[in-house]
């Protein structure tokens, strides 16, 4: 199963601006966020993740509400966190 996972965007790489860290429940990791050319993300914002990818802008409460729901669906959560520590965009 592929989730879109909420994560809240730490930094955006100074040398790379389509490359920002994002927090995910705990783990971080670069992900892609050239998709979002047009309004880009900044420290704080929240964005839908897929495959290293930022699809979408989304706010805290939508966030907030999908990860209450995909903790409460266990073991597809859980392979998508382990999945994302195993991951790295460069």
């Amino acid at each position: 199963m592929c989730l879109g996972i909420p994560g809240e965007v730490v930094e955006i790489r100074p040398d790379r601006p389509d490359i920002a860290t994002v927090d995910v429940s705990g783990v971080r990791r670069a992900i892609n966020i050239g998709l979002l050319d047009e309004h880009p993300p900044r420290p704080g914002d929240w964005v839908l993740i897929h495959v290293g990818f930022a699809l979408s802008l989304i706010d805290e409460a939508e966030a907030r509400a999908a990860l209450d729901f995909l903790t409460g669906i266990g073991r597809a959560y859980d392979d998508e966190l382990a999945a994302l520590r195993a991951s790295s965009i460069d």
